[in-house]
């Protein structure tokens, strides 16, 4: 465990990791759920995330305006987001304002009031959001990627819910999911910067002190099955995501297809960029991604083109595929190396990414990794690993998502046949 990093629990079970940084001038705070989209039921959908929004819009003691009138009034800065395992609700601050910070984000998670006008307001505010991401197609094909990987399942639906499940929603949908899931031992607090760890574990004491206790019930596994999910569009391009099973967070495959990712399409010197756009010249936009989950991941591809592009495209993404399962060069490896340490490493200047880091590597590990053990794990990963994953990954039942002028798009029947030739 890093020196700096201190850890306490709290006789209530709510967990406060703190790392020290003396160099710096501010701090982050966050309070990290592990409670997202996959723990709601289908007719809440959305539910989550609509509490998030919900609770920056009053408390018993403070309006909207008050909260963000306070964070502002001192400089700082205040966010959340959902995510399909976890919301987290952060700040960050001039390291004099740690105290105000805590107890904003406490106020916001133990005593939001749901006041009907907020909630009727907010209820618009998703809608246009669920609307935008309609109308933005490189954004919506994700999701439907996810839906087609996990069909019928928690892990498969969007984070923001459906526009008619938002319209329905009763207000005690809300209170009863926080009270359900926002409880100490489901979350975490983390802090980083320049701070004192006894100074933020008597301020969470304080201000955390009213978080419900409830039973949870455990998530559904995730289960991918694969599919597709295919939309035409009137649009100038055609959004294509194609992807597979891939390893979760901890698996000893992890480090390899995180590799296999950054090699094959993780930048413009990756074999993608260089093939289909440098070479070829039939996308404006290609990269790859890993997804992991606690118990399970995605591998895909994201690609933008013109209908007449299409048909190429995949075949030659496919061909590329199949390449990198017979060949890998040190060169190849190395650079991937270099580029997935030096994000890790740059990552750390940021006290908001160190506090994300310390929360996330509780919540999935139960402990604090050293840098130097992640570093050791990705300089081990050698070029028959590589090949070993992608054989791995790519032999496995596709998901493919389109959403625009995809006529010229192959048969999904036929990239299943090409993958398994």
């Amino acid at each position: 465990m890093p020196e700096q990093v201190s850890i306490t629990t709290l006789p209530s079970g709510l967990t406060v990791l703190t790392e020290r940084m003396e160099r710096v001038e501010t701090v982050s705070f966050g309070a990290y759920v592990g409670a997202g989209t996959r723990h709601e039921t289908a007719a809440e959908n959305g539910v989550a995330h609509f509490l998030e929004h919900m609770a920056f819009k009053g408390t018993a003691c403070r309006s909207a305006a008050d909260i963000a009138e306070a964070i502002e009034n001192v400089g700082g800065h205040i966010n959340a987001y959902t995510s399909r395992e976890q919301t987290a609700y952060y700040v960050k601050l001039l390291k004099e304002d740690l105290a105000l910070g805590i107890d904003i984000i406490g106020d916001i998670l133990c005593h939001s009031t749901f006041e009907p006008e907020e909630l009727e307001r907010e209820r618009g505010v998703i809608l246009q959001e669920i609307g935008q991401a309609n109308d933005t197609p490189d954004d919506i094909v994700f999701d439907h990627f996810q839906s087609a990987a996990y069909p019928a399942q928690p892990m498969g639906r969007p984070v923001l819910g459906t526009e008619q499940i938002i319209r329905n929603m009763k207000r005690e949908a809300l209170p009863g999911f926080m009270s359900q899931h926002y409880t100490p031992d489901n979350m975490v607090l983390a802090a980083s910067g320049n701070l004192h760890h006894e100074q933020v574990v008597e301020l969470a004491q304080k201000h955390f002190a009213d978080l419900p206790r409830a039973q949870r019930n455990s998530p559904m596994p995730s289960d991918y099955m694969g599919g597709e999910y295919r939309e035409l569009r009137d649009l100038d391009q055609a959004h294509i995501v194609l992807g597979f099973d891939a390893p979760a967070y901890g698996e000893a495959a992890y480090y390899p297809a995180m590799l296999l990712s950054t090699l094959l399409g993780g930048g413009m010197s990756s074999r993608l960029f260089q093939e289909i756009r440098e070479k070829r010249g039939l996308v404006y936009s290609i990269y790859s991604f890993t997804a992991p989950a606690q118990d399970g991941g995605l591998f895909g591809i994201y690609a933008g083109t013109g209908e007449s592009e299409a048909a190429e495209l995949i075949p030659v993404t496919l061909e590329e595929l199949e390449k990198v399962q017979r060949e890998v060069s040190e060169a190849e490896l190395n650079r991937a190396r270099a580029q997935l340490k030096a994000g890790l490493l740059m990552s750390l200047e940021s006290t908001g990414s160190r506090c994300e880091q310390l929360a996330r590597q509780w919540q999935v590990f139960g402990r604090i990794i050293p840098v130097e053990e992640t570093v050791g794990k990705i300089n081990a990963v050698t070029v028959d690993d590589i090949r070993a994953s992608a054989a791995s990954i790519f032999r496995r039942k596709p998901t493919l998502a389109t959403i625009g002028p995809v006529a010229q798009v192959p048969k999904f029947s036929a990239i299943i046949d090409r993958l398994a030739a």
